[in-house]
């Protein structure tokens, strides 16, 4: 098969995320997880009847001896990835030529997710992916297999080219949460995705869901993302704007610098309690600036799956 075939067989996205993963696996080296083998742990001997599927030929080819690789897989790592995909996530909603070098909320998303999609894979682990707003508008089975790879790549790639109209107005996240604490399978790794903006304005019902999930033995992982200068630091030219809200249509006629103080202290205020109770439940808090790159997903993804090794 040659280099174009190959390529055809891949969608644009999965293009990119084996384009992040392989890169970021390349510097590896210079990175506190040096050493850190994503192909096995180690070796052990051959025992006689086993299957020798991961025997090493080259190693015994050396020393005329059979060893088996033990693979990290053999944790049997279960991960399903929760991804907020209301309109929020859309924003910055004019933002030209959003692209994976000039991403918004959602494309961000989209490409953070295969990137840690990719890794399952290539880790052999299981992995499975659900889209959430008000409702649960999709969840996968969790499997391991090339042909499931594709078929979730496909639907982040539908997703990813949808027109905003098209997305859910609203979001409710803390209910979805409890309903996948409930139905995926025991101790498996949930990774979310979500801007922490609600139409349910309550954070404690949000936290309660989180405590659900490490109840249920979870662990969690939770990917704050946001447009840092614009969400957080409101960074607009000193002039009226007219803000409108993306989910429940209120409007506000204000200049940004204004409001810039106590806006920041109110948005630092939930987002430090939010991230407070992660601490307590030992829950990782990620913040991730659409605007920063991949490795700010992939380090805190290859920290908790050293740990639960």
């Amino acid at each position: 098969m040659g280099v174009l075939e190959q390529i055809s067989g891949y969608s644009s996205i999965e293009l990119k995320a084996k384009q992040v993963v392989e890169g970021f696996l390349s510097g590896l080296h210079k990175s506190p997880f040096h050493g850190y083998s994503v192909e096995f742990a180690d070796y052990r001997a051959y025992n006689t009847g086993e299957s020798t599927r991961f025997v090493d030929w080259k190693l015994y080819a050396r020393t005329d001896k059979l060893f088996i690789k033990n693979y990290q897989q053999e944790t049997n790592l279960r991960c399903m990835i929760a991804l907020d995909n209301s309109l929020s996530m859309c924003f910055p909603f004019d933002k030209k030529q959003v692209s994976f070098n000039n991403p918004n909320k959602i494309t961000f998303c989209i490409y953070a997710a295969a990137v840690i999609l990719q890794m399952l894979y290539k880790q052999r682990d299981a992995f499975g992916l659900s889209l959430i707003s008000d409702k649960i508008d999709y969840i996968s089975e969790v499997k391991s297999s090339e042909v499931h790879k594709k078929h979730i790549f496909t639907l982040l790639e539908q997703l990813m080219n949808k027109p905003y109209k098209e997305f859910p107005q609203s979001t409710d996240t803390a209910p979805l949460l409890h309903i996948l604490a409930n139905q995926i399978h025991k101790r498996s790794l949930v990774v979310i995705f979500t801007d922490l903006l609600s139409t349910d304005t309550q954070d404690e019902g949000f936290i309660k869901a989180l405590q659900h999930l490490k109840f249920a033995k979870h662990e969690v992982i939770l990917f704050h993302v946001l447009d840092k200068s614009l969400e957080e630091n409101l960074q607009y030219k000193d002039r009226p704007y007219k803000f409108v809200d993306a989910e429940t249509k209120e409007e506000l006629k204000v200049n940004p610098s204004e409001i810039r103080d106590k806006y920041q202290s109110l948005m630092a205020d939930k987002f430090a309690k939010i991230h407070s109770a992660c601490n307590d439940m030992q829950i990782d808090y990620v913040e991730c600036d659409i605007n920063k790159g991949f490795d700010q997903i992939l380090i805190p993804y290859f920290y908790k799956r050293i740990r639960m090794r």
